[in-house]
């Protein structure tokens, strides 16, 4: 590709098969990388399946595209082993700021200067993430959406350091794993859960104060709004110790209406059982 970032991509995550098979189906030679061979079998078997579910109506396209898209994936528990090579390095890990420091401070020892960072964070900042590093400029956000082969969306987050080749690059990059990227400064949130965690949160009070049932709430906003999940639905899928993990640091860092992020006790209560 243009703009300095070629075929190589480096990703590092638990499970991040989709966003491996998205880049690995439209061409990227990907090094997937774990902490254990078993979670990495676990994301080959998962993009078999996602690949099966596509061309399920054919069976020689469905082999074709299995075998295409494994031929780009190479799998590895060593951190150092892809990332010598990459020109894009995506990170996918827990959602800590200082493991996630560790990680890229690590990787900018091995990887080459032109190598792009890029988190898949869905709330932490950018910049804090890229301060740990030397290369500001090349460091953006690149978040993506789960189901990742379904959702059209990526976010590509420039933080104020973020080169104009950098984000030029990732928006390049986005539209080859045939992704609509969209752009936002580094705000908590940045666009999409920004406004979505709101919506979640007030859907809980909803229900915590007894106006409505969970199930009522769901079919409400499903056949009322148009949503393809209710909020409790979506919650779940999101998964509730992520959901209290944002809001959670949006309330420590006071950097979003505490209105909008006040603590819920039937979230917390949930999350601690």
């Amino acid at each position: 590709l243009s703009r300095g970032v070629k075929r190589h991509i480096h990703t590092i995550s638990q499970l991040i098969g989709g966003k491996v098979q998205v880049a690995a189906q439209n061409g990227f030679k990907v090094t997937m990388v774990d902490i254990k061979d078993s979670f990495l079998e676990k994301g080959i078997n998962t993009i078999k399946s996602s690949l099966k579910k596509q061309f399920k109506d054919d069976e020689n396209k469905q082999k074709e595209a299995i075998e295409s898209t494994l031929s780009n994936i190479q799998t590895t528990t060593d951190v150092s082993k892809g990332a010598k090579d990459a020109d894009l390095i995506i990170e996918a890990i827990v959602e800590n700021i200082q493991t996630k420091q560790d990680l890229f401070k690590n990787l900018d020892n091995i990887a080459s200067q032109s190598t792009i960072f890029a988190s898949n964070t869905s709330s932490l900042p950018i910049i804090e993430i890229a301060n740990v590093t030397k290369r500001g400029d090349r460091f953006a956000g690149l978040h993506f959406f789960n189901p990742v082969p379904r959702m059209k969306l990526v976010e590509v987050i420039k933080t104020e350091n973020t080169s104009d080749e950098t984000y030029e690059s990732l928006m390049s990059v986005s539209k080859k794993m045939q992704k609509t990227p969209v752009s936002c400064k580094d705000t908590p949130g940045f666009i999409v859960n920004r406004l979505l965690i709101p919506y979640l949160m007030e859907a809980i009070r909803l229900y915590e104060r007894g106006d409505a049932t969970s199930k009522d709430i769901d079919t409400a906003m499903k056949l009322g709004a148009g949503m393809p999940m209710g909020p409790f639905e979506l919650s779940d899928f999101v998964g509730l110790d992520t959901l209290k993990s944002i809001v959670d640091g949006w309330r420590e860092k006071k950097n979003v209406d505490a209105n909008l992020v006040s603590s819920i006790k039937v979230l917390d209560d949930l999350v601690k059982e």
